[in-house]
């Protein structure tokens, strides 16, 4: 065993490394393997990938927009997650399919599925369900588009319904 090893050493001229090189990748900035094996290679200047984190990351409770605690604001009745802050209130006068609804010019935390055409008491519009990020819960829509001339001042502004919100912060 040991005359194997010396002559391993001794053909090779060199000792192996404790820890073997990093492989080469086999796509070097877009280009192809096959294109990598010319003599026209590109050259390489792209800075290597960051090493993936040793653990696994799990999404977090946390919200992603606090508002401020001196603005009266908006919340989800069911995870309390800000939604609006009452200066982004539209209108009070909207009626959602649970009932009454408020309309926002802007909310945050909160997601948007696929939009489609709903005919809504005052016509056709394009519309996208809208849910809390916190608790997945649907809280109204967004008005996408809207058909008719009248009602375009709706587009990109928010429904969300009373059922699922509740007044925080200096509602005194």
């Amino acid at each position: 065993m040991m005359c194997h090893l010396t002559q391993y050493l001794t053909v090779n001229r060199c000792v192996p490394p404790a820890r073997p090189p990093p492989r080469p990748s086999p796509v070097c900035c877009g280009a192809s393997p096959a294109s990598l094996a010319g003599p026209a290679a590109p050259s390489c200047t792209a800075p290597p990938a960051p090493p993936r984190p040793a653990v696994r990351m799990t999404r977090s409770k946390t919200f992603q927009a606090y508002l401020p605690s001196c603005h009266r604001t908006y919340s989800c009745i069911h995870c309390r997650a800000h939604l609006a802050n009452h200066d982004e209130l539209i209108s009070k006068s909207f009626q959602g399919s649970q009932g009454r609804a408020y309309l926002f010019n802007s909310v945050v935390n909160v997601g948007c599925g696929p939009a489609e055409e709903r005919v809504l008491l005052t016509g056709l519009h394009a519309v996208a369900d809208i849910y809390c990020e916190n608790c997945k819960t649907t809280l109204g829509w967004k008005y996408e588009h809207a058909f008719e001339s009248s009602q375009k001042y709706k587009e990109g502004k928010f429904i969300i319904e009373l059922a699922h919100m509740i007044k925080d912060n200096g509602w005194d």
